[in-house]
């Protein structure tokens, strides 16, 4: 159970404290409005990519040091990095779930993924 824990605060620490500019940077609306040439029109994909891989480094960590690391882990890893942009961008540019929809989304994942190890 404290391994749950500490994976629900972590989720917390990174969705919230340090998520920083990025929060603003998967959207597509902040790129149109701050930098609104073509080359630009994609980067809030990065910044989704890139949230999406620390929210899951920083999820995953106590499972990290707590069990021994198989490719279980990698693929797992690789899983919550993809839903959790997707889930990112269905409510940062895409208006279809709010606040408490992603967040219990990405609450689920925490909770699969701690059931997938423990």
């Amino acid at each position: 159970m404290k391994i749950l824990l500490l994976m629900i605060f972590m989720h917390i620490v990174d969705d919230y404290y340090l998520q920083g500019w990025l929060a603003s940077a998967k959207q597509k609306k902040w790129w149109a409005n701050n930098a609104p040439q073509d080359l630009y029109k994609y980067d809030y994909l990065w910044a989704l990519l890139m949230h999406s891989f620390s929210w899951t480094f920083m999820i995953m960590l106590p499972i990290l040091i707590k069990f021994d690391i198989s490719s279980l882990f990698y693929v797992i890893f690789t899983l919550n990095i993809l839903v959790h942009g997707f889930v990112d961008n269905l409510k940062a540019n895409q208006g279809k779930i709010n606040l408490i929809q992603d967040q219990l989304i990405h609450l689920l994942q925490i909770i699969l993924t701690y059931l997938m190890f423990s």
